[in-house]
């Protein structure tokens, strides 16, 4: 007789068949339908087949009694209890006790006749720690380890270590939270029959590559590497030719780029393929794919494929699962579905899906799961889904482009519905109250759609098994939130209706980015019994918290209120929420105290933000150690009226990020936070500050995974710190201080900084050859401080720099003329240094510059015509140098009508330029003839990893006075001709400059009459023409503009009446002064009284007076803090000011 026999010793199950005295054990692989600790993924996954043949046994009876198994071996408890002890929550380990049996603890499984253990399966317990600890490492004969789904706060995983794993054949660390490089010891693991990486949105492959750590897993069968960086397109020839036998692959958001290479074809054991969202597929799908006779799952939506879908796909019979959504070129004919059709999900929303649906589409009975755009479907499709009696998923969408009007009321008829996503609809007219009729419905969004005009339905109100609504990025338009609502609400004007304390089995409320959503939010919410996530961010919410239940419910995990207009003091009470994982209060205007022993006694508080507010944060701790510490990863306390670093910190292991900005810090930076947390800050922000020293003045500070760090804007003194780190991107902030040195070979350390910033400081002698080392930098700004030589060839040369700020230093010398193919520099600006020589002309290769700024040197070079060709160049200053020559028409080759199109503003002031403007200079600026609103910032950010930001700013003479913008908008415009010898008549042209603020053509020796093609520059708000040889009356065209807030026409030869009405009514005589036959107001000479007399003309030296070399200055604090409009008005004040002082000084 057959006897069969299972026995638990691995994750699978072991079957022993008896085969006569012979039995034979197989591993059987799980599915995700098996117990959760089994290998898992947030995939649906197939039965893994039989993989290994493991044991041959005489008996059966000798497998199941065997009565000679060996205990835990010492060495193999004794490290993992070094394993617990670096989980800051090991509760759920408690059955690991020194003294016992390791065999028989939580999640260990042991070789019975070793007593080493084979199996270590944590997943799902809820751990946390800062690290993997290397005590993992010693457990050499593991072949399943599982630590899925607990939280590593972002820790790399070790370099070495794994290398030891060799007998692995299961490997998962999904959903646990791990960063940085996958370590080349992987690439050791050739047993490997599964690998789960996947959601660990911070690993990536670079060094090793991922052919790399593939190049030996021949066994593997399934890999899931969803949001894992793997970048490139050779992913599809590297899984081709190294893991033939694959079945499951997983690569969802993973930036890879295709094609999808025909070797893949080769992989004909393939179950599973997901390769959504990586929007880098710019291809047509294979039509291999069909023939691919086990693929039972197929994602491909959110990527760029295009052309004809092949239908033969939909006919694979073991099909369960096809998403082609959100691939808009992708274009779809639906087949004919035979009866008997087993597929279960079907997403073509947002593709190019044939208008036909044909009545066979009633065949899916299995579809549970659609996603379709029902902008151009068939009439037939409300009765064909009807006939679905499985349907109980339904992701609808109407146009991105224009807001449909759709009918949907046929919806209201799927009662079975569970689910339903809503997108790109008006229900301006028509309110959805069918949705009332979906009393089964859990979850409900509803997203991108319009509901101005129209009431939403009461009977939204039947859905009492809802649990989740989302109104995201909705129009609602002064609608109000109807206090029947009983349920999750957002995205109204009005406030959150107090019903919603009736919601007694919600569990999550989101009600985010809703401008018009104000009004206090109801205390009943925080009494809910199963309430466990409130999100509330990005509201105008107002009032007081003090009322809210005390104790509140303690299921709550997250609370965020950030950016709302909150006021009063936080509630002790939210500090006595045991389960509480996330406080974020920032950018609100709560008030009064808040004491750090409060926020200690939070146990499981692992983000902290009370930024932003008018608190004051009170370190009653002291020095001391508190009786508990919460594990807090996160912690912003931004403007919290802090006057020194609280010392509890220090006693905190895991903290990742700290932000103290914008605080009244003194002192000094204590030593403690480069010694305790070294091994775990990737992001410290001490900037606006009055910090005044480092403790113990390191020049190099230890930190191997710090990817930010942000001084400036203190008091710091000596050698800036340099961090030793091994993170894959670092940004460094010291700008604004005081530090007088930095190490010299500070560049060997910084060979993966995207960012450096040394500006404002005391910085002297040679830039440190080491930053050539610093290859991978984007932005370097060593701008005023006091380096003298050349500037270093390998800044120019790089093709990686974005942004290269030397201005106001001592460089010396002629610019490197080096830069050359590929070269991605866009912003240029060595302004205020002595650089000599001619521009360098291999600038042309830098196709992206936008902004040159080479004001303020020693240039010696006529106009640089050749820059016309940069495509986006829109910043040219050049002012005071010793360009010479003149501003002729084209050069010949570059006449075409891409010549300067982008320029915004040009200043060539204060050089030696000549001659006559020939009218087609002008016409070729295009961007200065359009008029736009789009209002836009020049700046540039690093990698998206670190997100750092930098604003590019220019100095030009706006007004008459010398202002630096640190905010150039694109659609500012202004052009500085002023202190040249250029002669001739103003072009006409130039009316053609629409979209002109400024123009500044003083101090010329411009002749002929002001040209009244200068009304049609409506933008214009300052106008200076003075100390010119115009002639003629000023044309009473320019009364017309009427945003003229600066004027100066002086020291001309203009005669007749100086118009009157709009802006004209509001200059000084300033203004007029100096052309003999003018009259009229503002000047004292009037037309009527012949013998009267202007005022007597000054030199041009009284330009430079005392005032106006003081009102630059004034006017750009006006700028900076009130504004353009304010500015304008008090700038016409200030200039009657100037000519007061003028007249004071000529009448001593």
């Amino acid at each position: 007789m057959q006897e069969w026999c299972k026995f638990m010793s691995a994750p699978g199950a072991f079957i022993c068949v008896p085969s006569k005295h012979i039995y034979i054990c197989s591993a059987l692989g799980a599915s995700t339908q098996d117990s959760s600790k089994m290998m898992i993924s947030t995939k649906q996954r197939l039965p893994t087949p039989i993989l290994i043949l493991l044991i041959c046994c005489y008996s059966i009876h000798t497998a199941a009694n065997n009565d000679t198994t060996v205990p835990c071996l010492p060495e193999q408890a004794s490290s993992l209890l070094q394993l617990k002890n670096s989980f800051i929550n090991n509760a759920n380990l408690s059955s690991w006790r020194a003294g016992s049996d390791c065999c028989h603890w939580e999640g260990i499984t042991c070789g019975m006749a070793s007593g080493r253990i084979i199996s270590l399966d944590l997943s799902e317990l809820n751990l946390m720690s800062n690290r993997l600890d290397a005590a993992l490492f010693n457990l050499t004969s593991l072949r399943n380890l599982n630590l899925a789904s607990n939280y590593f706060w972002r820790a790399e995983l070790p370099v070495s270590g794994f290398e030891r794993l060799t007998d692995m054949i299961h490997l998962n660390f999904s959903h646990s939270g791990f960063y940085g490089q996958i370590p080349i010891g992987l690439a050791c693991l050739m047993k490997l029959v599964t690998l789960d990486f996947s959601s660990n949105d911070g690993l990536y492959f670079d060094e090793p590559s991922f052919q790399t750590v593939m190049a030996n897993m021949s066994n593997l069968r399934e890999l899931h590497l969803d949001e894992i960086e793997i970048f490139g397109s050779t992913w599809s020839v590297v899984l081709a030719d190294n893991i033939p036998q694959l079945e499951i692959l997983s690569l969802f958001a993973c930036r890879i780029s295709g094609p999808i290479h025909s070797s893949f074809s080769r992989l004909r054991s393939l179950k599973v393929i997901n390769l959504g969202y990586n929007f880098g597929l710019p291809s047509k799908v294979p039509e291999f794919f069909a023939e691919l006779s086990s693929l039972s799952i197929l994602e491909i939506a959110g990527n760029s494929f295009e052309g004809q879908f092949p239908t033969k796909i939909f006919h694979l019979k073991s099909l369960r699962t096809l998403d082609l959504s959100h691939n808009p070129n992708l274009s779809i004919n639906l087949p004919e579905f035979p009866d008997g059709n087993n597929l279960e999900t079907l997403g073509l929303a947002a593709t190019n899906l044939s208008y036909h649906i044909p009545s066979s589409f009633a065949n899916l009975k299995s579809l549970k799961r659609l996603g379709m755009s029902t902008a151009r479907t068939s009439k037939e499709l409300p009765s064909l889904l009807g006939k679905l009696p499985s349907l109980t998923e339904l992701e609808l969408q109407g146009s991105e482009s224009g807001l449909e009007k759709a009918v949907l009321s046929w919806v209201g008829n799927l009662k079975q519905l569970t689910a339903l996503e809503l997108r790109w609809y008006d229900f301006s007219e028509s309110a959805p109250s069918w949705i009332g009729n979906l009393t089964n419905l859990k979850f409900l969004w509803i997203w991108d759609c319009n509901f101005s005009g129209s009431i939403i339905p009461y009977q939204i109100g039947n859905l009492a098994k809802l649990e989740t609504l989302d109104f995201r990025s909705c129009e609602f338009f002064g609608q109000q939130i109807p206090p029947w609502i009983e349920m999750d609400s957002c995205g109204f004007s009005g406030s959150i209706p107090s019903t919603i304390g009736n919601l007694t089995q919600l569990e999550s409320l989101r009600i985010t980015s809703n401008p018009q959503l104000n009004g206090e939010i109801p205390q009943s919410l925080f009494a809910l019994p199963r309430l466990e996530n409130v999100y509330l961010q990005e509201n105008q919410l107002s009032g007081s918290l003090e009322d809210i239940p005390s104790p509140l419910t303690s299921s709550l995990s997250c609370i965020d209120l950030a950016n709302n207009q909150l006021s009063g003091p936080i509630p002790k009470s939210l500090f006595h929420l045991t389960n509480l994982n996330y406080l974020i209060l920032e950018s609100n205007k709560f008030t009064g105290t808040v004491e750090l022993s409060s926020v200690w006694k939070q146990k499981n508080l692992f983000h902290l933000s009370l930024s932003n507010n008018l608190i004051s944060l009170i370190d009653d701790e002291g020095e001391t150690v508190p009786p508990s510490l919460p594990n807090i990863k996160y912690l912003y306390l931004s403007s919290c009226n802090l006057t020194k670093i609280p010392g509890t910190l220090k006693y905190l292991d895991a903290v990742s990020l700290l932000d103290l900005s914008s605080n009244q810090i003194t002192g000094s930076i204590p030593n403690w936070i480069w010694e305790n947390w070294k091994g775990n800050l990737k992001s410290l922000n001490l900037s606006c500050n009055m910090l005044t020293t480092l403790e113990q003045s390191p020049s190099l500070v230890n930190m191997s995974n710090l990817a930010y760090l942000d001084l400036s804007f203190n008091r710091l003194q000596g050698s800036i710190p340099i961090p030793v780190t091994i993170s894959r991107e670092i940004a460094l902030e010291y700008s604004n201080n005081h530090f007088s040195s930095v190490v010299s070979n500070f560049g060997i350390y910084l060979k993966n900084a995207s960012y450096i910033n040394f500006s404002s400081n005391k910085l002297s002698g040679h830039v440190p050859s080491s930053i050539c080392n610093a290859s991978k930098a984007i932005i370097i700004d060593l701008s005023g401080n006091n380096y003298s030589g050349s500037v270093p060839a390998c800044l120019t040369g790089s093709v990686n720099l974005s942004v290269l700020k030397l201005r106001d230093n001592q460089f010396h010398g002629v610019l490197p003329n080096n830069s050359r193919e590929g070269c991605n520099l866009q912003s240029i600006d060595v302004n205020g240094n002595r650089i000599e020589g001619k521009l360098p002309r291999s600038l042309s290769y830098c196709l992206d510059l936008e902004l040159l700024d080479a004001g303020n040197n020693q240039i010696v070079d006529s106009f640089p015509f050749w820059l016309g060709k940069l495509p986006n160049l829109r910043v040219l200053v050049l002012r005071s140098n010793k360009l010479n020559g003149t501003l002729r028409g084209l050069k010949s080759g570059y006449q075409n009508s891409d010549y300067f199109t982008r320029m915004q503003i040009i200043d060539l002031a204060s050089n030696h330029l000549s001659g006559n403007i020939h009218s087609e200079w002008f016409e070729h600026l295009q961007s200065m003839m359009n008029l736009t609103d789009d209002k836009q910032i020049l700046e540039y950010s690093t990698k998206a990893r670190i997100k750092a930001l930098y604003q590019d700013n220019t100095t030009i003479t706006y007004k008459g006075n010398t202002l630096t913008f640190t905010k150039i908008l694109t659609t500012f415009k202004a052009i500085d001709l002023s202190n040249n010898s250029i002669g001739g008549p103003i072009p006409k042209s130039i009316g053609k400059l629409a979209s002109l603020h400024g123009l500044n053509l003083s101090h010329n020796a411009f002749t002929g009459q002001i040209p009244s093609q200068l009304n049609t520059l409506t933008q214009m708000e300052s106008l200076d023409l003075s100390w010119n040889k115009l002639s003629g009356e000023i044309p009473l065209e320019l009364t017309s503009l009427t945003s003229l807030a600066s004027l100066n026409l002086s020291y001309n030869n203009l005669n007749g009446r100086i118009p009157q009405g709009n802006q004209f009514g509001s200059f000084s005589n300033s203004s007029f002064e100096g052309n003999v036959n003018l009259c009229g107001r503002p000047l004292s000479k009037q037309c009527d009284t012949p013998g009267s007399t202007s005022p007597s003309a000054s030199s041009p030296s009284d330009t430079n007076s005392f005032w106006q070399d003081r009102l630059g200055m004034i006017l750009l604090f006006i700028f900076s803090g009130l504004g353009f409009t304010v500015g304008f008005i008090l700038a016409v004040w200030f200039q009657s000011l100037c000519h007061i002082e003028r007249w004071i000084h000529k009448h001593r």
